[in-house]
């Protein structure tokens, strides 16, 4: 999809759809005739709330096919990304190839991440293709919008590279393609990409994350991307780490059949490091930044890891797995350990880590933990600047005690009660005393349900909040 700005006025754009946004306080604009709107109102076919669309086809003095109100809702409460997404939505899938949006006051950024990510469709599997697709998006605003524009496309187009990476099926998206996937996206951002293999990881000795790769024929890799600024303002370095288990049967702990095709999608965190560095190396930030993917496949053969088994991470502590479902943070512990060997000072994970968040906090909200609450204020402001929701979590010392093992350094389950606690508790074993946030997005990297604004199937969570990050720090 194209996306441009024009300087025309509304009435000469020529588009199959001029819009218009309307919030439920406020009063015609000056390009619309005052009595429609009232009449609108007052039979309540149009009242200004959030997805409200009123078309009028062929308008007199108008240009475009259709004049179109877009209800916004509260302005207070105004999300602009959704409220444009929805509507490239409703009017792609009536045929509208063409789309002006007067951008008035609103945040041009976030009008373009709104169109990109609204007009995205899971459908690259499909042989025949259902959906329709929105070609242009003009945004009828000056010429100082500009580079919103381009920073909104640039991070809606690394969600969709997120989007697409986490919808692909297992079978296609190997532990292996995932790494050629991330050395071509590199090679075109301009990133440098390394790549461990089972051998080098073997030699290092990341016993905690080769021990969930025994039991698949799918060798283990370990994606490492480097952003390097051209003058760096900080001293500081930046460590994105991302869980990238790209099947998960559970192990010898196997899970239950019913959902289980969902499953590739445990790879969300990774993809939403990858796509974050896809943004970073465009939007240019002054710090240092790497990425960490631990890409492994959790299946079962007759040499995967068992209940019981104990291993040893990079860090040189033990862990007793006692549940081989429990596989994301033995995958990332290692990780996290490399990654202040290599110099990063501040650690931020992403991990499709437990259910147990998903019972806490549904899937309006990522779960966030941290070993440092300034750390925390850091990544809370960047999410809130781009409209991801997350809610901080509790990491109190008595949770540690859920962890204790009787024949290793810890266990890699803490119990029934508290499971996201705990597992983030694991994690922070690892972090040390760096500076590191957790966000456990289990609940929120997959959409069940297409949304007004989203389609069914992957969200791309945290790549805006990741990118945002670095470009403020």
């Amino acid at each position: 999809m194209n996306v441009e700005i024009v300087s025309q006025t509304l009435g000469r754009v020529e588009t199959d759809a001029a819009c218009l946004l309307v919030c439920e306080e406020d009063g015609a604009p000056a390009d619309v005739n005052a009595a429609w709107l009232a009449e609108l109102k007052a039979s309540g076919e149009f009242t200004g709330k959030s997805g409200e669309l009123a078309i009028s086809h062929l308008p007199a003095g108008f240009a475009a096919k259709r004049l179109v109100l877009v209800g916004g809702g509260k302005r207070a409460s105004l999300d602009l990304r959704r409220v444009v997404g929805a509507t490239v939505r409703s009017l792609k899938a009536k045929g509208v190839k063409t789309l002006a949006w007067v951008l008035g006051d609103g945040d041009a950024a976030a009008a373009a991440e709104g169109a990109v990510l609204g007009n995205f469709e899971c459908d690259q599997h499909k042989s025949s293709k259902d959906s329709k697709s929105l070609d242009t998006f003009a945004l009828l605003a000056t010429e100082a919008a500009r580079d919103a524009v381009t920073r909104g496309v640039i991070l809606a187009e690394s969600q969709n590279f997120t989007r697409e990476l986490v919808n692909e099926p297992a079978n296609i998206l190997t532990p292996g393609v995932l790494a050629q996937r991330a050395q071509a996206m590199a090679a075109e951002s301009g990133l440098e990409c390394e790549i461990l293999d089972q051998d080098r990881m073997k030699q290092l000795g990341m016993g905690s994350l080769l021990g969930v790769a025994m039991g698949s024929s799918e060798p283990p890799y370990l994606i490492i991307v480097r952003y390097t600024p051209a003058s760096a303002k900080s001293a500081d370095h930046l460590g994105l780490v991302g869980k990238g288990v790209t099947f998960d049967t559970g192990g010898v702990s196997i899970k239950p059949a019913e959902g289980m095709e969902k499953m590739k999608y445990d790879m969300a965190g990774g993809a939403a490091v990858l796509g974050a560095m896809r943004a970073i190396a465009r939007l240019k930030p002054s710090i240092a930044v790497t990425a960490l993917v631990p890409a492994v496949e959790n299946h079962i053969n007759g040499r995967a890891q068992r209940p019981g088994d104990i291993v040893t991470s990079f860090s040189g502590k033990t862990i007793e797995v006692l549940n081989t479902d429990a596989e994301g943070r033995l995958i990332l512990n290692d990780a996290i350990t490399y990654a202040q060997r290599l110099g990063c000072t501040h650690l931020v994970d992403a991990a499709t880590l437990t259910g147990a968040i998903v019972v806490a906090l549904g899937h309006v909200n990522i779960g966030a933990f941290t070993n440092n609450d300034a750390m925390m204020a850091r990544v809370s402001a960047a999410s809130k600047l781009e409209g991801e929701k997350m809610w901080q979590m509790p990491l109190d010392d008595e949770y540690r005690e859920l962890l204790k093992s009787p024949f290793a350094d810890l266990a890699n389950i803490g119990g029934r009660w508290g499971g996201s606690i705990s597992a983030a508790w694991f994690l922070r074993e690892f972090a040390g005393e760096t500076p590191w946030v957790h966000l456990d997005i289990a609940g929120t990297a997959w959409l069940d349900e297409a949304k007004p604004y989203m389609a069914k199937g992957p969200s791309g969570v945290a790549v805006r909040t990741f990118a945002r990050l670095a470009m403020d720090w």
